[in-house]
């Protein structure tokens, strides 16, 4: 089971974030998510941590794959890794997913859901800003894993951001319907598509001023 201690040691990782890509730093993970993934598999791996708090990049977090045919849950590290095993991949472009490289084998066959209770994000000015989706206690971001060294490793696919996310950021979470998610793991040419689906509204709390813009 992948063990969050190990996050400490991932300080020394570079995270590889170009500028217009870099987002979602880090996501929130707790009972509701717990909750919500316990509901929605079929199947929960006997190793599933279920961590609370903030996960950061280089974290384990319980997510959602396949298992035929219903949704396995199990534990996968954030952030893939390049070769020189120094480097974290912890976004990828859902636009470009298909043609780079490093996302195209793991987009065309190995596809999962991260559940979150929000996403984080720094404004400008450096502020920590919080986005959820109003009403719900669980949002599910689209993502993609691959083994590396023995170890599953995911990370989150990104799009444009829409009105409730661009004044702090111009990329936000791909976001998924739960009607959504196994469509997103086992339909490739649904996945496909739903690759170019516009997020949906959502609430933002930065400190003690609570927004919602649709």
């Amino acid at each position: 089971m992948p063990s969050n201690t190990s996050s400490r040691q991932a300080r020394c990782y570079h995270i590889k974030k170009k500028k217009e890509t870099a987002l979602c730093c880090r996501f929130a993970y707790g009972e509701y998510t717990e909750n919500e993934v316990k509901r929605i598999a079929s199947a929960v791996s006997r190793e599933a941590s279920f961590p609370k708090g903030e996960i950061r990049p280089a974290d384990a977090a319980t997510i959602l794959t396949g298992s035929e045919p219903g949704i396995f849950a199990q534990d996968m590290r954030w952030g893939f890794l390049l070769r020189d095993l120094k480097q974290l991949l912890i976004n990828a472009r859902a636009e470009t997913a298909l043609e780079k490289k490093a996302f195209s084998e793991s987009t065309l066959y190995r596809r999962c859901v991260v559940p979150a209770e929000a996403f984080f994000e720094w404004s400008r000015d450096k502020q920590k800003v919080k986005f959820s989706l109003p009403g719900v206690p669980v949002l599910f971001m689209a993502g993609i894993y691959r083994l590396f060294e023995g170890e599953y490793r995911f990370t989150v696919l990104t799009t444009a951001a829409n009105a409730s996310v661009r004044p702090v950021h111009h990329r936000m979470p791909l976001l998924l319907k739960e009607s959504q998610l196994k469509d997103w793991i086992y339909d490739f040419d649904m996945a496909k598509e739903l690759l170019n689906q516009e997020g949906p509204g959502l609430e933002r709390f930065q400190e003690y001023e609570q927004l919602t813009l649709f």
